[in-house]
């Protein structure tokens, strides 16, 4: 058994320089914890592989496509892989999200 903490795992770097932490990195999937602060956002981009979204805290607004949504704690959104997609904190509290991509990326991510 193998347990960790994402408060006591190194913050991985990355192109929209926010708090992301990777919890799970194998061959076949990445999890990662993302935290978005009030008025941070990802920049849109692009993955090759599908994505899923698991809101732990806030009310983010996803992107996914043309379709631009608010959502909520425990609430799980699916981005399938080659469309754009984006989340936005646009509320004075943090979110945090569980973001799993599946399969694990062979190719990088696009930003927009």
């Amino acid at each position: 058994m193998n347990i960790r903490n994402y408060q006591k795992l190194d913050k991985a770097k990355n192109p929209h320089n926010v708090q992301v932490t990777k919890l799970y990195d194998k061959k076949h999937a990445v999890i990662m914890h993302l935290l978005l602060k009030a008025g941070e956002s990802l920049k849109p981009h692009i993955t090759p592989t599908d994505v899923a979204f698991y809101i732990l805290d806030g009310k983010p607004i996803i992107m996914v496509a043309d379709e631009k949504i608010q959502v909520k704690k425990d609430d799980i959104v699916e981005s399938p892989k080659d469309i754009p997609h984006c989340i936005y904190n646009e509320t004075d509290s943090d979110v945090r999200i569980l973001v799993m991509k599946l399969p694990k990326p062979t190719s990088k991510t696009k930003i927009l």
